[in-house]
C-alpha cells in the first residue's frame, strides 16, 4: 500500500509549516478564509456538504482568482448533492467542463448509490472524490470505483479521513490523497499523530479489506426520495460537524 497524501485546512502555523515542507497538502473552500501560498499542493472543495456553496458563478469567479496557482492544484470538486449519486451527477455535469476550462483538474464526488453500473461512461472529470456516507465509503462499491478510476488514470481521493483505521482503508483501496480536520483540532497533539500515519502504512504489512471495512453494511442503499441526512460521528472517526471539512 502506498500512503495517501493527507490534506487539511492550513489553519495554524504548525500545519502551514508541514504543508510548505510537502508532508501535508492543503484543502480550502470559498468560506474557509485561509490563504494558499505559492508552491503548496492543494485542492478546493465546494462547501456543499456544509450547506455553504456560494453558487456556480461565484464559485467560478473565485477559481479565476486562484488560476495563477493552478499548477499546484490537485483538483477542484464540482458542486454535489450529499448522499445522492444521481442528483450529484445532474448537479455536477455542466460544472465539470467549466472547471476544466479554467485550467483546474475537475473532481466528481462519488455519493451513495454510485457503482460501476451507474458510472456514466461519458464523464468529463479527472478525479474521483469518494464522498457519501461512511457505509458507502466502506462498501465494495467504493472499493471497486477506486480501483476502476485508478485503471482509467484518474486521481482518487477520499474525504473525511480522521483516524488511522480510515487512513489505512483509503490506502488499501488505492486512494492517492485524503482529507480531514484531525490535525486542526489540538494541532500540538494531533499533527504528529497524523504525520505518523504515513509511516504506519509504509512499514505495516498490507491489510486485506475485510479486516478494516464492514462490507456487509449496505445501509447506503436507501430511498433517494427520503430526506437528506448528515452522517453521525463515531468515537474513532469523527469531524466537528459544524466545521464539516473546514
Amino acid at each position: 500500500m502506498q500512503p495517501p497524501l493527507y490534506m487539511t485546512p492550513p489553519s495554524t502555523g504548525l500545519i502551514r509549516g508541514q504543508i510548505r515542507a510537502g508532508r501535508l497538502g492543503a484543502i480550502t473552500s470559498p468560506h474557509q478564509g485561509n490563504k494558499i501560498e505559492d508552491g503548496w499542493t492543494f485542492c478546493i472543495d465546494n462547501g456543499c456538504f456544509g450547506g455553504r456553496y456560494v453558487g456556480d458563478e461565484e464559485f467560478l469567479r473565485l477559481l479565476k482568482k486562484l488560476r495563477h496557482l493552478r499548477d499546484y492544484c490537485l483538483f477542484v470538486v464540482a458542486p454535489d448533492v450529499p448522499f445522492s449519486h444521481f442528483a450529484t451527477w445532474e448537479r455536477s455535469r455542466d460544472m465539470l467542463p467549466r472547471i476544466r476550462d479554467l485550467g483546474f483538474p475537475a473532481a466528481f464526488a462519488a455519493q451513495d448509490l454510485m457503482d460501476l453500473e451507474t458510472w456514466d461512461i461519458h464523464d468529463d472529470y479527472d478525479v474521483l472524490f469518494i464522498a457519501g456516507s461512511d457505509a458507502f465509503k466502506l462498501s465494495p462499491a467504493a472499493a471497486n470505483l477506486a480501483s476502476y478510476a485508478s485503471d482509467l488514470g484518474k486521481h482518487v481521493h477520499m474525504g473525511r479521513v480522521n483516524s488511522l483505521k480510515r487512513y489505512r482503508y483509503a490506502a488499501a483501496i488505492g486512494c492517492d490523497s485524503v482529507d480531514g480536520t484531525h490535525p486542526t483540532n489540538a494541532p500540538d497533539k494531533n499533527l504528529p499523530i497524523v504525520l505518523g500515519w504515513r509511516d504506519d502504512v509504509l512499514h505495516q504489512d498490507p491489510l486485506h479489506l475485510p479486516q478494516i471495512a464492514n462490507f456487509f453494511d449496505h445501509s447506503y442503499l436507501r430511498d433517494l426520495a427520503g430526506p437528506s441526512r448528515t452522517p453521525a460521528p463515531d468515537a474513532q472517526d469523527s469531524d466537528v460537524l459544524q466545521e464539516v471539512l473546514f
